[in-house]
C-alpha cells in the first residue's frame, strides 16, 4: 500500500532535462550559496522517511537493508540514507562502486561516516534475505549503459527478492532521453528530487519506477525563473517535503 503523501498531477509540473538539473544545481550553489552537503543531506533523510513510512509501516527497527552506492551525488545520498535508517535500528549494510579513494569528496565524506557505523563493502552481495534495497548507483548524470560494479550490483537488484526503492531514477535510465539501458533497475518506488526529470515520462521508464515520489531538497521556487531556465514553479511542498505524482 502506498504512503499517504499529498498527491500532484504530473500534467501540473515542469519536467526538466539533464542540463536543466545542471543548472539548478549550478544555480543552488552559486547564486543561493545553497552547498552541496546541504542537499545531499536533505535526499538522503527523505530517501530514509520514504523507506520507513512506505515499506516499514513506520518502524524500520530490525528490518535488513542493503544500500547500493556509487561514488557520485547520488550515492551520496543514498549513504545519508543508510546512516538515518541506521539510527532507526534498522539493520544496514552498504556495497559501493568503488573503495573510498574513487568518491567525489562530498559523497566521500558521506561514505566515511557510514563505514564508521555499518559494513561498507566495494562488492556485489552474496546473501539476498534482505527487507528493502536502496538503488543509488546512478543517477542523472548516466552516460551510456552501466558497466563493471555499477551493472553487477543492478543486476543483483533486479535478481533479489526484495522491493527497491530508488533515488532520484532508477539507475540506468537515462533521465533526458527515457532510454532504459541495460542493465537498468526495476524499482517498486523511485523517490526524484527537486522537480521531475523528462526522461521519467517516457512509457518504458514508467513501467520501471514503481510509485514516483517528489522531494523537496531545498530549492527556493524563485530560483527556477533565473534565466538559465525561465519557468515558473510555486511552493510545491508547502503542505509536505514528499509529494506523491501521479500520472
Amino acid at each position: 500500500m502506498s504512503a499517504a503523501f499529498p498527491r500532484v498531477d504530473a500534467a501540473s509540473l515542469p519536467f526538466l532535462t539533464t542540463e536543466q538539473m545542471v543548472e539548478v544545481d549550478r544555480a543552488m550553489i552559486e547564486d543561493a550559496r545553497i552547498r552541496l552537503v546541504q542537499m545531499m543531506e536533505h535526499a538522503g533523510r527523505h530517501l530514509a522517511h520514504l523507506a520507513r513510512t512506505r515499506f516499514f509501516g513506520g518502524d524500520p527497527r530490525g528490518k535488513r537493508v542493503v544500500v547500493l552506492a556509487g561514488t557520485g551525488g547520488n550515492g551520496g545520498g543514498a549513504l545519508v540514507a543508510a546512516r538515518r535508517l541506521h539510527g532507526w535500528g534498522a539493520a544496514v549494510r552498504a556495497h559501493t562502486t568503488a573503495e573510498a579513494e574513487g568518491f567525489a569528496e562530498i559523497p566521500g565524506h558521506n561514505r566515511d561516516i557510514a563505514a564508521r557505523l555499518m559494513p561498507v563493502r566495494a562488492r556485489t552481495p552474496e546473501a539476498r534475505d534482505v527487507d528493502l534495497i536502496l538503488d543509488g548507483v546512478i543517477g542523472y548524470s548516466l552516460k551510456g549503459a552501466p558497466r563493471g560494479r555499477a551493472a553487477e550490483l543492478i543486476r543483483w537488484a533486479n535478481a533479489t527478492p526484495a522491493p527497491v526503492l530508488s533515488l532520484d531514477t532508477p539507475s540506468g535510465i537515462d533521465t533526458t532521453t527515457g532510454t532504459v539501458h541495460d542493465p537498468s533497475v526495476e524499482a517498486q518506488a523511485t523517490m526524484t528530487l527537486a522537480l521531475p526529470k523528462e526522461g521519467l515520462r517516457a512509457p518504458d521508464v514508467r513501467a520501471r519506477l514503481g510509485e514516483l515520489y517528489l522531494a523537496d531538497i531545498g530549492v527556493p521556487p524563485g530560483l527556477y525563473a533565473g534565466p538559465g531556465l525561465g519557468l515558473e514553479v510555486g511552493p510545491l511542498f508547502a503542505a509536505s517535503d514528499l509529494l506523491r505524482v501521479v500520472f
